[in-house]
């Protein structure tokens, strides 16, 4: 039956009693005892201090049974007794002494820590250049990365400061703001790593990115302009490149067929001088066996090469000493020239005479002939 139940006789059935009805306090000794009572009856009569040992192993089992965790995948578990490490945990079910004896923390370890930072930062040749830097980071050792260090991104912010303010004072200003930005992000996560490791802070960098590095606003413009110039040395040296590697190839070439032509005109003129000397001593030889046959030949064939220049007609008129000229084809000053000019080069040589071909042309060709066949073939 419910306390207090309607219909109970009257008869009060809560056992701290009922203070406003008596204008009495309850009595706690006596709701302690009616308690107990009534549990060591539900326990079947076992009487007050079995049940409580049974109550209390429940509260102890169940207090162990807190102690169980699971580690996901990519953390690590790092147990603590009385705030005292004693073992790092990977990936899966794991139980430790539960609270206040032991406690854990879980570190994520694969996950992929962001730090920003903007600054100024004083170069080699003391210009002053702004500075916006970004480094990502993860945790190497997570039981360095919490007791190692009081402030763990506080030492990273600091750690990242000094590396970039001790590369960028190496260099110069021009190097910074133009191609040694990549070397300068090179350069500050060595050293950020270097000074990490020295203050045993179970960091690692991953990246390092410089943002943007920008001259004070003040002097901005005139940066900007030495930029422009820079770029513009750069395209003049391009296109001077590329004209000289169009040129070059272009030179190399005609050189070649200028050689090549000249090499041509060196083994024509070698082979016709040594023709024309070939051609000189078999005349010698002619010549030589028979001189007045040679020179008559000689005579003869210079003047059949003068004549053939000539549109004139020489006409032997027999014994008459009397020469007819006939100037056929117009005047000559204004004919025009029909016929190649003869190259005595081409002239076929004569053939050398026998000794007895030559002793007979000594006897036939007298002075007298000779002087009359110059006579006639005057023009």
């Amino acid at each position: 039956m419910a306390w207090n139940e309607p219909g109970g006789g009257g008869k009060d059935q809560d056992p701290w009693s009922n203070p406003r009805r008596s204008g009495k306090p309850p009595n706690i000794d006596e709701a302690i005892n009616r308690l107990q009572k009534k549990f060591g009856g539900a326990m079947g009569g076992a009487g007050g201090a079995k049940g409580v040992a049974v109550v209390g192993a429940l509260l102890v089992g169940v207090w162990l049974l807190s102690g169980i965790y699971t580690i996901d995948a990519g953390q690590r578990g790092i147990e603590l007794q009385f705030g005292k490490y004693t073992d790092t945990t990977t990936a899966g079910p794991h139980w430790h002494l539960p609270y206040p004896i032991g406690s854990v923390i879980k570190v994520n370890v694969d996950e992929f820590r962001d730090k920003q930072l903007k600054m100024s930062a004083l170069t080699n040749d003391e210009n002053i250049v702004e500075v916006r830097i970004g480094s990502q980071f993860v945790i190497a050792d997570p039981v360095k990365y919490l007791f190692n260090v009081r402030d763990p991104d506080g030492t990273l912010s600091d750690v990242m400061q000094s590396a970039i303010r001790e590369v960028i004072g190496s260099k110069k200003m021009d190097n910074v703001l133009t191609d040694g930005r990549t070397e300068i992000a090179s350069l500050v996560r060595d050293r950020m790593q270097e000074m990490l490791n020295g203050y045993d802070t179970g960091l690692k960098v991953q990246s390092v990115n410089l943002q943007d590095v920008q001259p004070p606003e003040a002097v901005q413009p005139a940066f900007e302009d030495a930029i422009r110039a820079r770029e513009d040395e750069q395209r003049y040296i391009s296109e001077a490149s590329a004209y000289s590697n169009k040129i070059i190839p272009q030179a190399r070439g005609e050189a070649a067929q200028i050689d090549e032509q000249a090499k041509g005109y060196e083994s024509k003129i070698t082979n016709l001088a040594l023709g024309e000397a070939s051609r000189f001593t078999q005349l010698l030889k002619s010549y030589q066996m028979a001189p007045d046959l040679t020179r008559e030949r000689m005579y003869l064939d210079t003047v059949a090469g003068v004549l053939a220049k000539n549109k004139s007609v020489v006409i032997d008129s027999g014994q008459s000493s009397n020469v007819f000229y006939l100037p056929l084809g117009g005047d000559q000053r204004t004919a025009p020239a029909t016929k190649t000019p003869l190259d005595p080069l081409s002239l076929p040589l004569p053939a050398t005479p026998s000794l007895s071909d030559a002793a007979g042309a000594r006897g036939s060709v007298t002075s007298d002939n000779r002087s009359d066949l110059r006579t006639r073939n005057a023009p």
